[in-house]
């Protein structure tokens, strides 16, 4: 609906591009209006009353409910028997004894104006969920991510667990371990580990930990050792798996590798054994799409950044020797400077949440 200011600005601007030269379908297009639109607006008094439609008189329909049904409606859903009943409920239990009135939409529209269109019964109103944990990762150390991932055995019912904490800047697995129980003193050794190796004591900024909710990453014992080392410590939502998605999607990896037994693993020195295989060639021969396709070692190292400009080189220059197979941009190979942990899922919330 435009209003009448509106309508005489748009249609001047329309006028004065015609008498300029421009098409008028044109000018209608870059003024966001149809021709159409235009040609009704100057038939008819559009320009001078402007939208006659919030005015207008509304004939009541022949049809709708009189004033003595609409108050049957408001004296039934306030009866004691359906004092906690919702029109969903009231209309067929009527409908049972052999009564109807109105349908249930009519039902709620007529409660809406009475001013009780709210929840019957002892239910309570929706909570909107909080939002995704998010972080962003401007250099190595600064985010970590973790998880623990079961792998199979030979015996049923029998696992090992790997403990893995990977730096989400680079994706780099920082450390990692193999062991037979799942345990909250193992996790804080773990981290213990993973803060010297990568001298954690000698940085200002500490590294944010993220993982999800299970009581190994969650117990007090791992919440000591965090707090000893200066780690900031970051959950994931209640069975919301994929708040934690990059580390997921390293355990496919992992998985889906070939060489990994699907059958399981004979005993834990072979699972440790392929474990630190994994890691080695994860580390420094994958080429990990999220970072250009470097390596994790060479992202964590700053190492990328020459890669990088070599490979674009080395496209400038098949560019060069036949350009008429290149119709458009090179491929991007500028390196990546910024990583956040659930950034179009936080987007998607706040939007949502905003709706």
């Amino acid at each position: 609906m435009t209003a009448l200011e509106d309508r005489l600005f748009l249609v001047g601007g329309v006028e004065q591009a015609h008498r300029e030269g421009a098409r008028l379908e044109q000018a209608c297009l870059c003024a966001g209006i149809d021709v159409r639109t235009l040609q009704r607006w100057r038939k008819s008094d559009g320009l001078l009353a402007g939208d006659k439609r919030p005015s207008s008189r509304h004939p009541k329909p022949p049809h709708a409910l009189s004033s003595q049904e609409r108050q049957e409606i408001v004296h039934v859903v306030n009866q004691s028997r359906f004092a906690d009943l919702p029109a969903s409920q009231i209309v067929p239990r009527l409908a049972d004894e052999g009564i109807y009135i109105a349908s249930e939409s009519s039902f709620r529209r007529v409660l809406k104006d009475v001013g009780q269109a709210v929840r019957r019964g002892l239910a309570s109103l929706s909570k909107p969920g909080r939002l995704p944990t998010t972080h962003t990762a401007l250099a190595p150390g600064q985010v970590w991510c973790w998880d623990i991932t079961w792998l199979p055995s030979l015996v049923i019912g029998r696992w090992f667990y790997l403990y893995v904490i990977m730096d989400l800047f680079s994706r780099k697995i920082v450390y990692h371990e193999v062991h037979d129980i799942e345990s909250s003193d193992i996790a804080a050794r773990v981290v213990k580990m993973a803060a010297v190796l990568e001298r954690v004591d000698e940085r200002e900024i500490k590294p944010v930990l993220h993982g999800d909710n299970g009581s190994s990453l969650k117990s007090m014992t791992v919440w000591a050792m965090l707090h000893h080392l200066g780690i900031a410590r970051s959950y994931s939502r209640p069975r919301v798996s994929n708040d934690n998605a990059f580390i997921e999607s390293l355990f496919r990896t992992a998985k889906y590798r070939p060489g990994f037994p699907a059958k399981g693993f004979a005993n834990l020195a072979q699972a440790r054994k392929w474990s630190s295989e994994f890691v080695g060639w994860y580390n420094t021969e994958h080429r990990h799409s999220g970072v250009r396709f470097v390596t994790p070692e060479q992202k964590h190292c700053g190492m990328d950044r020459d890669v990088l400009m070599a490979r674009r080189e080395v496209y400038e220059q098949a560019r060069r020797r036949n350009p008429a197979r290149w119709s458009g941009q090179l491929r991007n190979w500028d390196p990546i400077e910024r990583v956040q942990l659930n950034p179009d899922r936080v987007e998607r919330a706040i939007r949502g949440q905003a709706a």
